[in-house]
């Protein structure tokens, strides 16, 4: 005898659902051999010109007639050719419309679902999907999802992630949210006004393309300087307010989620227990308003930024949520290296610090523009003592704590006898912070 849905003992699998991307991707997937043509014609532009010029105006009737079809059929194949289906243990995602590719996500090795809108899919209701994994470097994706469609599938996602069942994924549902932070559009504006590096690339922009010009009365070489330099000025200021426009920090049971963008909106996910390394970065203009700007080191990741601007002490509010237990180390704290470290390095010896407590490995440097790092200790991967032949002169050594996010942190210019000192105990305080650590989990089931 056999039970329901067996035959000759063996169970059958019930088949996988399969699911599609939103009808509007082969508009998205279309574009490709155009902008193949594109990208020929800027990197040869005298004979594309030339090309053209040969063309009638039978022959690029023609050609478009010819094209346009064979671009919107790539298109529609590659959407149809493309599947995704969520196992009891992982994403699979089938590509491929001559060569076959499939994708296997492991759930449990999830870290981070962020959901991000360009312009036109806002417009459209559509969504893109990325996923960041550990170990990977670029990020999966599933573009275009409906809007509803994708928030649903991320938190069903982050369910499977947390552990719970896959029969009530589903019911779980998007975690609710508590607003921390919300970064007003003014003070975005009047932040990068006082940055350094505006300034620096628009001064860069405005001189050197006459002094191009005076010195090799080219137009090519001006334009292929200043177009450039143009265009990072622009991206250290504009293109930084587009992107950090409205910028808002919640707290849900599945980590802080940040949301943010004019343009294209972007609501991204800080994974618990993920991050290595936090840096509170304060450039000098700043500093008689008390602002930082947070910035973070995520293995596996590449969200960089957590708060773009606020008053220190709302962005250490903000800090002690992304490392729980864990107070910023007030300036008082931090210990200079000694004076005989000039010899080393004169004046800017001074903007080195460093302050060690119960919870984190706190190291300072910059003179004008200040940054602070912090490393829990349990995310110490290795401690190291660097010291140069100079450096034993004057009796001084560097401290390097390495972290998971292949970054280092360098407690710079040390008395070598307190160097040596720190480099035991750190190391002690880390195996002791990795055992106690808690687990990386994305919520409590």
């Amino acid at each position: 005898m056999t039970a329901p849905g067996v035959e000759g003992g063996v169970r059958e699998t019930p088949p996988l659902a399969e699911r599609r991307l939103h009808p509007v991707t082969p508009l998205r997937r279309a574009w490709a051999p155009i902008a193949v043509i594109i990208g020929w014609a800027v990197h040869d532009p005298n004979q594309a010109q030339e090309q053209l010029a040969r063309l009638t105006t039978a022959t690029l009737l023609i050609g478009l007639a010819v094209f346009v079809p064979a671009a919107a059929l790539y298109g529609f194949l590659t959407w149809w050719f493309t599947h995704f289906a969520v196992t009891d243990s992982e994403l699979r995602i089938r590509t491929g419309l001559v060569f076959r590719r499939t994708a296997h996500i492991r759930l449990e090795r999830i870290q981070a679902v962020d959901v991000t809108q360009p312009l036109l899919a806002r417009v459209a209701g559509v969504a893109k999907l990325k996923l960041d994994v550990i170990g990977t470097d670029k990020k999966d994706e599933l573009a275009f999802l409906g809007e509803d469609e994708a928030r649903a599938l991320r938190a069903e996602l982050l369910a499977r992630a947390a552990g719970f069942a896959p029969e009530t994924a589903h019911e779980v549902g998007e975690a609710p949210s508590r607003e921390l932070l919300r970064v007003p559009p003014r003070v975005l504006a009047v932040s990068l006004v006082l940055t350094g590096a505006t300034w620096g690339a628009l001064a860069a922009a405005l001189v050197v393309p006459p002094l191009l010009w005076l010195a090799t009365h080219s137009v090519w070489t001006v334009l292929a300087t200043g177009v450039p330099l143009l265009g990072a000025a622009g991206a250290s200021s504009a293109g930084r307010f587009v992107g950090e426009y409205d910028w808002t920090v919640g707290e849900s049971p599945d980590g802080l989620r940040i949301d943010h963008g004019l343009l294209d909106r972007t609501h991204e996910t800080v994974p618990p227990g993920r991050v290595q390394t936090v840096r509170i970065v304060e450039p000098l203009l700043w500093r008689r308003r008390d602002w930082v700007r947070v910035e973070l080191d995520v293995a596996g990741s590449s969200n960089s930024v957590l708060v773009p601007v606020a008053p220190r002490a709302i962005a250490e509010s903000v800090v002690a949520r992304v490392l729980p237990g864990v107070t910023v180390p007030p300036r008082s704290a931090l210990s200079r290296p000694p004076r005989r470290a000039g010899r080393c390095l004169p004046v800017w010896w001074r903007g080195y610090g460093l302050a060690v407590s119960e919870g984190v490995f706190a190291a300072r440097h910059g003179l004008l523009r200040r940054s602070l790092s912090l490393v829990p200790h349990a995310k110490v991967q290795s401690v190291r003592l660097a010291q140069g032949p100079w450096q034993r002169l004057w009796r001084i050594a560097d401290v390097h704590v390495d972290t998971g996010a292949n970054k280092t942190v360098t407690a710079r210019l040390r008395d070598a006898q307190e160097a040596a000192e720190l480099l035991r105990a750190q190391a002690e305080r880390s195996r002791t912070g990795r055992r106690d650590a808690r687990p990386d989990r994305w919520m409590a089931p």
